[in-house]
C-alpha cells in the first residue's frame, strides 16, 4: 500500500470518526505511527493471555469483548463500534499486563491501529488524548454496570430480548445471525435455556426464528 496514501486515509478517518481528539499535533502523531487493521467477521481480534500491542480506535464495523471465568465459561461485556475505543486495552497496555479479554470482529470490521509505546507519552503530553481515553473508561464502567445489574436483577427472558435488541443496534439490521449455542456462550446460559426462551418470545411475537437466523420483530 502507498505509505502516503495510507497517511491520508488515517488522517480522513481520525477526523471523521474522532473529533474529540481535538490537538492538530496529536493527530498529525497519530497518523505517523498508526496503520489501518481490517477484520472479517467473526475473526479474532485479541485473544485471553496475549500481551497488548496495539491500541484499536474503531472506524467501522464492530468489535464484540468477551470475558472468560476460570472454568472457562464466557460473558459478553460490550460492543465497541466506531468512534470507540477499549478502555481494557489502555490498562493492560500501560500497565504490560496480558489480556484478560477477547475481542472479536461482530462485522466487517476496520481500526485505526497505535501501538501501544504511545500511550504514557500522549497521555502526559496532550490533554485531549487524557480526556478521551478517560471518557473511555467512563463509557465502558457504565456499561460494565449495566452488565452486572442485568445478571444480578433482570430475569433471563429480559437479558435475552434486551441482547437481542443490542445486536440488532450493533449489526444495524433486525435479522441475527446466531446459532443459539452462540447466544448461550454470551449470555453465559445454557443452550437448552437460551432454545426454550426464544421459542417462548416467538410466541409472544417479539421475534421470528429461523435456521440459525433470528429476526427480532419487537412485538
Amino acid at each position: 500500500m502507498n505509505l502516503n496514501t495510507d497517511a491520508e486515509q488515517i488522517r480522513s478517518l481520525l477526523l471523521k470518526n474522532f473529533s474529540e481528539i481535538a490537538e492538530r499535533k496529536l493527530q498529525e502523531d497519530i497518523v505517523q505511527v498508526a496503520r489501518l487493521m481490517s477484520f472479517r467477521a467473526g475473526e479474532l481480534i485479541m485473544d485471553f493471555g496475549s500481551f497488548v500491542r496495539i491500541v484499536p480506535l474503531v472506524v467501522s464495523g464492530s468489535i464484540k469483548v468477551v470475558r472468560e471465568d476460570s472454568d472457562g465459561r464466557e460473558l459478553l461485556l460490550y460492543y465497541l463500534q466506531p468512534g470507540e475505543s477499549c478502555s481494557m486495552s489502555f490498562t493492560c497496555c500501560m500497565m504490560n499486563k496480558k489480556s484478560e479479554i477477547r475481542t472479536v470482529a461482530e462485522e466487517d470490521t476496520e481500526i485505526i491501529a497505535i501501538p501501544v509505546r504511545y500511550m504514557d507519552e500522549w497521555m502526559s503530553k496532550y490533554q485531549s488524548w487524557k480526556n478521551f481515553v478517560m471518557r473511555s473508561y467512563d463509557r465502558r464502567m457504565v456499561e460494565l454496570v449495566r452488565t452486572i445489574d442485568d445478571i444480578a436483577f433482570k430475569k433471563m427472558d429480559e437479558r435475552l430480548l434486551q441482547y437481542l435488541e443490542k445486536k440488532a443496534e450493533v449489526n444495524r439490521s433486525k435479522e441475527i445471525s446466531a446459532t443459539h449455542q452462540e447466544i448461550a456462550y454470551d449470555l453465559n446460559a445454557s443452550r437448552e435455556a437460551v432454545s426454550r426462551l426464544l421459542k417462548q418470545l416467538e410466541k409472544e411475537g417479539r421475534v421470528k426464528l429461523g435456521r440459525n437466523k433470528i429476526l427480532v420483530t419487537g412485538g
